[in-house]
């Protein structure tokens, strides 16, 4: 092997290569200088990437706990049976706007930058969570919760800069700390909302009716969110940016460059054609339908599973407080966290990606079907049941997105991969924006067929989760799905 870095013989070693040329004015290649000197894992970026993502990601579902009671609250619906269809509009209202603005997003990021995707979204955090919590009328609930939506574009960007701020052995590792930041802010979030709404009725003790947190029942969660992401906006200081920003001429030197960018990514398609060319990409799509529909099965669980657990028995639920679904959601968090740090990564390495989907999507079916026969329990015994069956549900769900941001990142090179990614959380987006709507109008309906012949009561609403599943599963096998089969 040469100095320069060409191999000896009748070939060129290409994998041996090296970088040889950077643009001193690019924070990419600046950040690719670094990797070449730095070759552990950057726990430094991966600690603030991770804070980041937990943070942006707790306000998409901490509504779900206390969602109910605010709708009751707001006086909008006329019936009890009515609140599930409200609360259904009100849950899509983030994911509405998050699917109308996640592609300019990702185009934006992948043209001046990912950080500062990553600000904006943090700063509408702050603001328009804390509005949410201040609501005073149904339709400032939807407004302020949409607003948050337009302005998240955080989800693309992070996942590209995940596989970018660090080397490349180390960017699965990354894709997986995302996955099981958002899944622990997933579930976090809806915790925090349980623990913390109401707080003058919970805690009589330390706030009074009179305060602003018994006039505004709902705002603590909220406001507590909103604190977090200031902190998370202050760690972005040490995040460098990943984008590289090329503005003088290129040297002849860029050749190895370019031949390093081909091996780095073998698996990536041809950039060439720019973003519309990811309509063709046929692994990129295949993995983001697989995305999509776990994802509107997920969304529409964690309604359902709020909606159900909080209605009173009589409708086939479970009677409990938003302290009590908190609970339950915070130590499926903890659960989620271990199994994402001790478990996972043991079954990534033992199971191809595709195979470890199709495993988890079949266990859910029966999980899911086990759900309407947990009112016959009570007390401790139910308590144990509803946790196991939440942390079950999670891993398996956790699972799953992780092989297919993995798949996704995979299926194109650098100078699309932020593109890539908003296009897969615009569509994504869409299905979580349609899950919680028509979730919210089954578990609506089911309530009113307690009766029933044929799946009565919320015996339906599981049932059409398992459908959802069914089809996901469907999508992995033949030619619906062209992921790599590489175990990861």
């Amino acid at each position: 092997m040469g100095k320069d870095g060409h191999g000896g013989g009748d070939g060129l070693e290409v994998p041996l290569l090296k970088k040889t040329y950077y643009h001193g004015n690019c924070p990419g290649c600046r950040l690719d200088r670094r990797k070449e000197t730095r070759r552990g894992v950057p726990y430094t970026e991966f600690a603030c990437m991770w804070l980041v993502t937990v943070c942006s990601t707790l306000p998409i579902q901490s509504l779900f706990p206390f969602l109910y009671f605010m709708i009751r609250d707001l006086h909008v619906a006329k019936q009890v049976e009515d609140i599930g269809f409200y609360a259904g509009f009100v849950g899509a209202s983030y994911m509405i706007g998050r699917a109308l603005t996640s592609t300019v997003w990702g185009i934006v990021a992948d043209k001046h930058g990912r950080k500062p995707v990553l600000v904006i979204t943090l700063i509408a955090v702050i603001f328009l969570n804390t509005l949410f919590g201040l609501s005073s009328s149904y339709w400032m609930a939807l407004v302020t919760r949409g607003s948050l939506g337009l302005l998240s574009g955080m989800l693309g960007p992070i996942k590209a800069y995940a596989t970018e701020v660090c080397r490349k052995e180390y960017s699965h590792l990354a894709l997986s700390l995302i996955s099981s930041s958002r899944a622990i802010g997933l579930i976090v979030g809806p915790a925090i909302g349980g623990y913390l709404a109401q707080p003058a009725d919970k805690y009589p003790s330390i706030f009074s009716q009179q305060s602003i947190f018994g006039r505004f029942p709902y705002f603590l969660p909220c406001l507590s969110i909103s604190i977090l992401a200031v902190v998370a906006l202050i760690s972005c200081i040490w995040l460098p940016e990943t984008l590289h920003k090329h503005n003088e001429p290129v040297d002849s030197n860029n050749s190895i460059e370019a031949v390093e960018e081909s091996v780095s990514e073998p698996n990536s398609e041809e950039s060439g054609g720019g973003y519309w060319s990811l309509f063709t990409n046929w692994p990129l799509m295949s993995s983001i339908t697989v995305y999509c529909i776990f994802s509107l099965q997920d969304v529409a669980y964690a309604e359902v599973f709020s909606l159900w657990a909080v209605s009173d028995r009589k409708y086939g639920g479970l009677s409990f407080t938003s302290t009590d679904v908190g609970s339950v959601l915070a130590l499926s968090g903890f659960c989620l966290l271990i199994y994402q740090i001790l478990i996972y990564p043991s079954i990534a390495k033992a199971i191809e990606p595709v195979t470890l989907v199709r495993a988890t999507a079949i266990l859910t079916l029966p999980l899911l079907a086990s759900y309407p026969f947990m009112t016959a329990l009570s007390g401790f015994g139910l308590h144990v049941v509803v946790n196991c069956a939440s942390s079950l549900k999670n891993s398996f769900q956790v699972s799953t997105i992780t092989v297919c941001n993995i798949l996704m990142n995979d299926a194109v090179s650098q100078d699309l991969r932020a593109s890539a990614n908003g296009l897969s959380v615009t569509l994504m987006s869409i299905f979580k924006a349609i899950a919680p709507a028509v979730a919210g109008i089954i578990f609506s309906w089911a309530q009113r067929r307690q009766t029933a012949s044929f799946l009565p009561g919320d015996h339906l609403v599981f049932f059409m989760l398992n459908a959802a599943t069914v089809v996901g599963l469907m999508c992995t096998f033949g030619p619906h799905f062209a992921g790599n089969r590489k175990k990861h």
